[in-house]
């Protein structure tokens, strides 16, 4: 085994763990690190890659940038989504593109400003191409979203899928899919595209079982030793924030207007009190009663009867009777009714 493939090993596996620990991580010190990781990995790959950096391995051709460094970006965006969910997996891919753009914008303007000022080009950053960096990042942003798509599909209780090889082949569609999109944004009507393309499906193809490994051991991991649960998600949720925003608007709302509808019911109540004590009030007050008839005068100067005054002014009724006395005086044929 050559130097080169012996390096190229080793750059993996130091990259794949950095990123997988600093994930790891979150909970004790916060995901910034892990983005910032993140983004330094993603300019990395970005300079390697307008380098032409390659490593030959018996006869196939393996990029040093996509076998590395965004194969690092797939998992971490992999192990994000599957444990911290959608909103998390889209901080991520902002991360991703956005240093994606960036970077081939920040090499054209150095090598733009040593043209004005009459140095010679620098030779340690490379020129960009905007076709590749333009197919770079159109892949990168569908290969992530495939990626949360995929996983799942593939997990749907129907298939039964055990979890390796539902990673492995998310990674590895994942992988397919950016050789896809990738070669063909770059390269398509060139005279190598074909050869391009199926070089790169194998490398492809070697580099997922690699990885396979570090994946489904720290989804293993994860899920197992440390206790955090992988869930079940719609195969759509990573595409879902604009649904959520409409949903949270949709619960402010009813929200809204159920605050509205018990505001409006507390006045009710607070006015019938007010209406029940100013009565209350009244009847405790000294009452004009006409010493003959005994009607009551209210207080907008009308006599009522006894007895429809009590009425609209309490809850109370009357209902026609006769005592004992007045039955004695006025029905003395009756023996019905007696003292009490």
């Amino acid at each position: 085994m050559s130097s080169e493939v012996v390096i190229l090993i080793i750059e993996a596996m130091a990259v794949y763990f950095l990123v997988l620990g600093a994930h790891s991580l979150r909970h004790r010190f916060g995901p910034v690190h892990f983005y910032a990781i993140m983004g330094g990995i993603t300019a990395i790959m970005s300079w390697i890659t307008d380098a032409g950096v390659q490593v030959e391995v018996a006869g196939i051709t393996f990029i040093v940038g996509s076998t590395v460094f965004y194969t690092a970006i797939l998992l971490g965006v992999f192990v994000v989504y599957v444990f911290d969910g959608p909103r998390a997996t889209r901080i991520a891919i902002s991360t991703v593109l956005g240093i994606s753009i960036m970077v081939p914008i920040v090499a054209t303007v150095l090598h733009y400003q040593m043209q004005i000022i009459g140095n010679s080009p620098i030779d340690h950053v490379p020129m960009p191409s905007l076709r590749t960096n333009l197919a770079s990042v159109a892949s990168t942003f569908v290969d992530l979203i495939f990626l949360a798509i995929a996983w799942e599909f593939l997990g749907n209780p129907v298939l039964r899928m055990k979890l390796w090889i539902r990673a492995f082949l998310t990674l590895l569609g994942v992988m397919w899919l950016d050789v896809i999109l990738f070669a063909t944004g770059a390269f398509a009507g060139t005279s190598n595209y074909f050869s391009i393309m199926s070089g790169t499906l194998i490398s492809r193809f070697i580099i997922s079982v690699f990885a396979l490994p570090f994946l489904y051991g720290y989804l293993y991991w994860q899920s197992h030793v440390a206790g955090v649960i992988i869930e079940n998600r719609p195969v759509l949720a990573i595409l879902k924030q604009v649904a959520e925003i409409e949903q949270k608007l949709t619960l402010a709302q009813e929200e809204i207007e159920r605050r509205k509808a018990a505001e409006k019911e507390r006045d009710q109540v607070i006015q019938e009190l007010q209406q029940a004590i100013s009565e209350v009030k009244t009847l405790q007050g000294f009452l004009p009663i006409c010493s003959h008839c005994k009607s009551i005068r209210d207080d907008k100067g009308y006599w009522k009867r006894l007895e429809a005054y009590v009425e609209d002014h309490s809850e109370a009724e009357f209902s026609h009777s006769i005592c004992p006395a007045c039955a004695r005086k006025h029905h003395p044929d009756l023996k019905i009714y007696e003292d009490r």
